[in-house]
């Protein structure tokens, strides 16, 4: 067999992908794990090896403090572990190509677990690609990873669990918040609670979130609610922001940086590329995987777990990436169908469990249809420059969809593929052409699923092609 061979390639070592790692292993399998971090943990868990030994450890929080003890064991499970690995393409057989520190390779695999997480969802506003305006994401992966905090007051737009999570983490690091414009809509709280019964059982959660919202309140900075409308203006840079709350009152504020976050959405682009079917998830406005209950798509032997599945964070993403490990074990004659059942169900549990809360929070923190109807003169597409106003007027041309509008404006068709204006581009073409954004679809795509340079498709001529 082909030292490029192995029984098990998991892409992705955040809590689903290491899980999956521990649990193939355990069953016997040879597991290879491309990660294109320089470390395991994901986002939740990003750089905890490096953070484990330090002070910071402790005020980053319970949840991620978490990762050390499953850092760990993935490191001793003896799966192969490849860190600053990017996939590109994957081929039936299954052959993947991965690029590591400038070289590419292919190598091949019996079966393939996608345990690429999630992505903040793309927030569209006026103003939105000026510099000082990042995601609340992209903010926290700064603090966890070099424990930097911004030197100056910062503003904070958004909803849902990660923004609160962030501020108490900013706070307990010494930094400084400006304000929270909360863009939460109004009367939601009812309507989630129609679904908090099924969540009872998540009562220390809702605790969490209530603790901090009351720590927020207690630092006195401002807190809007209800904020529709954003706009970041400046010279360059961002200098200022404006607002407007449901009931049409407006503010103003000085900002040198903005950080903003509208929920999260799975991270699709590879079960795309491969072809595997989608679905359209209504409680979550979003695409997800058609996935049976082991996580196995349409594609034999190709699986998705974690947040890829369908946002239900670490808790949920552990289970599910245990399901997939359990299949593939079996299909692999390495474990009997009636023990990977058993174990399945405890698992299955488990995941129920995790989720048990998703209902209610989906409900409170569903995004605001605001976000999916930019100004004429917001950039949608910050690769290729085009606006929404552009794309309206496509829209109606023909009655197009996603893939005509990209070759018709190259909307989608930079470097990040289609993940920053995919969702935005389906909904314009939704309202445009009045019909439900589940019947619109979303980018055909196409390899390569990241940028590769000219110098590392070369590189593939310099090895021998794995048998």
């Amino acid at each position: 067999m082909s030292e490029d061979h192995t029984d098990l390639l998991i892409v992705g070592a955040g809590p689903a992908g290491m899980a999956a790692a521990v649990t193939a292993r355990r069953h016997g399998l040879s597991v290879r794990v491309a990660d294109d971090q320089p470390a395991p943990g994901g986002q939740i868990w990003r750089g905890i090896e490096t953070v484990a030994a330090s002070p910071r450890l402790a005020r980053l929080g319970e949840a991620y403090g978490a990762g050390v003890d499953r850092a760990a064991a993935f490191r001793a499970c003896g799966a192969l572990y490849e860190p600053q690995s990017q996939l590109w393409q994957i081929e039936p057989g299954f052959r993947a190509f991965l690029t590591r520190d400038g070289q590419a390779r292919g190598v091949t695999a019996s079966a393939v677990i996608l345990a690429t997480g999630a992505q903040e969802r793309p927030v569209p506003f006026p103003g939105w690609t000026l510099p000082g305006v990042l995601t609340v994401g992209a903010a926290q992966i700064l603090l966890k990873t070099a424990d930097s905090v911004p030197e100056k007051p910062v503003w904070i737009a958004g909803c849902g669990p990660l923004p609160l999570l962030y501020m108490t983490q900013l706070l307990a690091a010494g930094g400084r918040i400006a304000g929270f414009l909360d863009t939460t809509p109004k009367g939601r709280l009812g309507a989630a609670m129609r679904q908090l019964p099924g969540g009872l059982g998540r009562i220390g959660d809702l605790a969490k979130g209530l603790s901090w919202s009351l720590a927020l309140k207690r630092a006195g900075f401002p807190i809007v609610r209800h904020v529709t409308e954003l706009r970041a203006e400046g010279d360059g840079h961002l200098q200022r922001l404006h607002y407007r709350t449901a009931d049409g009152r407006a503010g103003e504020a000085a900002a040198e940086v903005l950080l903003v976050h509208e929920g999260v959405v799975p991270n699709i682009h590879a079960p795309l590329a491969f072809g595997c079917a989608m679905r359209w998830d209504a409680s979550q406005h979003c695409q997800v995987p058609v996935l049976d209950a082991w996580g196995e798509t349409s594609q034999a032997n190709i699986f998705v777990a974690g947040d890829g599945a369908g946002i239900g964070g670490a808790e949920a993403a552990e289970p599910r990436g245990r399901l997939a490990a359990l299949r593939v074990a079996t299909r692999l004659g390495k474990l009997e169908e009636a023990g990977a059942a058993t174990a399945a169900r405890t698992e299955q549990i488990a995941l129920a469990r995790a989720l048990a809360l998703r209902p209610f929070l989906d409900a409170l923190y569903a995004p605001r249809r605001e976000i999916f109807t930019p100004a004429d003169e917001t950039l949608v597409c910050r690769c290729e420059e085009v606006t929404a106003g552009e794309l309206r007027a496509r829209a109606v041309q023909g009655q197009p969809g996603p893939n005509q509008l990209k070759a018709f404006t190259r909307a989608g068709m930079g470097p990040c593929q289609g993940r920053q204006c995919g969702y935005t581009m389906a909904h314009i073409i939704a309202a445009a052409q009045n019909r439900p954004v589940a019947d619109v679809g979303f980018y055909r795509i196409r390899p390569p699923l990241k940028p590769v340079t000219l110098g590392e498709l070369a590189s593939l001529d310099e090895r021998k092609p794995a048998a």
